[in-house]
């Protein structure tokens, strides 16, 4: 699918978003629960939606808070919750309307100390922080966002003792209990008047910015970064990151600059992504075309969506870097530099990330834990630090402290910006340098993700996929190495099909939200390459939509 001829550009200041109107539709219009697309639904990152289409209004924040405050005690979170909000124009009508919710059920709640925004990573990073060597009264947390996706949308993710998103077994019993609550109405759900919340005994201010700031020195080589001047540029996107940068400027003595300090719920600065929307996704070089313009004012520049779990690094030598190129990059330098990680700590990737990652930890010797997508299968090994450094391929990453030990277990596109400016400092070369140096080594992977059509029923049969299904023992004129419907580490299921050789792979996974299915493809031998497995994989898919089963 082709860019849009807009991509790239400013908004049109009529197609911006009616903010008055968004936040009206929150509380005033009602969800009908017998419709499906007005259901609470919890996906990898929480429950998603817009109030204009009745997907994220007043009565779904209520129900799903109630639901936590109801399930939160049958996972030990018995101590404080801490809750955060990002700049969408709905985090903070759903910010007080959760408040009122916690409140009303006596819950112990940390909200920040002036009233700012709170990045997905410090809330998980305080909940780690409070729990450090308790066995009772621990921490959870609560972060409203919707992450990088347009203006008008809102979300809320549920974050638990563990400090990461909550696995699916959590968000099934949190979701079918405020569908429950919204069918029977607003009578189950306990809550008080937003002044009496605040108010509230229960309620307390949290230093976020302090208490995240004052660590970072635990988990990133700062002084090293302060030593050799590196001049970073940053670029919060309009996030909940900025109020961050300015402080850890100030204590660490960076050379920082934040390009961009604007906040505005409508966005009207960030240029039009790829199909003509605003979106705050780090990683396009179309949303990110203002920093990347930059490039040369900086040694290293990088920006964060509006939750601040992602990163879009961009340098002089490689512009905005692909994501698969800079954790590819980011794990060759760490696990080189951090004398305090276990020397058995492995590298987590999930199933549809660069193969160039399987080389770099082969090269290392290091054990690589391949899962489903999603961050939830590395929250187990970052908290006991046999993963010293987990990473999608949509740029969500975290590592561990430089002593081995947690750091935080949910994306932290903090200190992945700022190992940017780390390696440059004690390596004298840029990340782009660093992953030049990995391609002349291994060779220089071609990596697209495409969408192609798909029924709900054709998805369906995909994401139940054997390989007995599939005919074929080539790929592209390879021999056929791996054909996987589970991922090698940890045996879950990838909710579709994965097939390797040698020098190149395909996977296929369903949409959870549209009527398409995710193709990801990477050959080691060139685009050519890459495009005969893209079209085997797709006429390999198309032959199992066409057996008998798939609608």
């Amino acid at each position: 699918m082709g860019a849009h001829p807009n991509a790239g550009k400013p908004a049109d200041p009529k197609a911006l978003v009616n903010v008055p109107r968004l936040v009206a539709a929150y509380y005033t219009e009602k969800p009908d629960s017998s419709e499906p697309g007005q259901r609470v639904a919890f996906g990898t990152s929480g429950h998603r939606g817009s109030s204009l289409s009745l997907s994220f209004n007043e009565a779904h924040i209520l129900a799903v808070t109630q639901a936590i405050c109801e399930q939160r005690g049958r996972s030990g979170a018995t101590g404080p919750l801490f809750l955060g909000m990002d700049t969408h124009a709905l985090s903070e009508p759903a910010f007080r309307s959760a408040l009122e919710v916690l409140a009303g059920n006596g819950v112990e709640v940390m909200v920040d100390r002036d009233g700012g925004f709170t990045p997905t990573p410090v809330i998980s990073h305080a909940i780690l922080s409070h729990n450090r060597g308790r066995r009772e009264g621990l921490a959870d947390g609560i972060v409203i966002t919707p992450s990088h996706n347009p203006p008008e949308d809102g979300g809320f993710k549920y974050n638990p003792p563990h400090g990461g998103p909550a696995d699916t077994g959590v968000t099934r019993e949190i979701e079918e209990r405020a569908n429950g609550i919204l069918r029977s109405g607003s009578g189950k759900v306990r809550r008080l008047p937003f002044e009496r919340a605040l108010a509230a005994a229960t309620t307390h201010r949290h230093d976020f910015v302090g208490s995240y700031v004052g660590d970072l020195g635990a988990v990133l080589n700062l002084e090293a970064t302060r030593g050799a001047g590196i001049r970073i540029g940053v670029d919060p996107l309009g996030g909940s990151g900025v109020g961050y940068w300015e402080p850890i400027a100030q204590r660490y003595g960076l050379n920082l600059t934040v390009v961009n300090p604007a906040v505005d719920p409508t966005f009207r600065f960030m240029p039009l992504d790829w199909d003509g929307k605003i979106r705050m996704d780090c990683s396009s070089p179309f949303a990110m075309a203002g920093l990347i313009a930059m490039r040369d004012r900086f040694d290293v520049a990088f920006g964060n969506d509006t939750d601040a779990d992602r990163h879009g690094i961009v340098t002089r030598t490689a512009g905005l870097l692909n994501p698969n190129h800079y954790l590819a990059a980011a794990i060759d330098y760490l696990f080189r530099n951090r004398a305090g990680w276990r020397s058995d700590a492995g590298v987590g990737k999930t199933v549809v990330s660069s193969g160039m990652i399987d080389r770099v930890a082969a090269r290392l010797s290091r054990r690589l834990f391949e899962v489903p997508v999603g961050f939830k299968w590395f929250v187990q090994g970052l908290s006991d630090g046999t993963l010293g450094f987990g990473g999608e391929e949509s740029a969500g990453a975290s590592f561990l402290r430089e002593d081995g030990t947690a750091w935080s277990t949910d994306k932290d596109g903090l200190i992945l910006g700022l190992l940017a400016a780390e390696m440059m400092a004690t390596t004298g070369r840029d990340p782009g340098e660093h992953y030049a140096d990995l391609t002349r080594e291994f060779g220089a992977p071609v990596y697209e993700r495409i969408d192609a059509p798909a029924t709900k029923e054709r998805k369906a049969a995909l994401s139940k996929l054997s390989p007995s299904q599939v005919a074929a023992d080539t790929l592209a004129g390879e021999r056929i190495e791996a054909m996987l419907t589970t991922a090698p580490g940890n045996g879950a299921a990838i909710g579709g099909l994965k097939v390797a050789t040698a020098n190149g792979w395909f996977a296929a996974r369903p949409s959870g939200t549209e009527d398409v299915y995710k193709l990801y493809a990477e050959s080691f031998l060139g685009a050519d390459h890459l495009r005969r497995i893209q079209e085997e994989a797709q006429a390999l898919i198309a032959r199992v939509f066409s057996s008998p089963g798939p609608g």
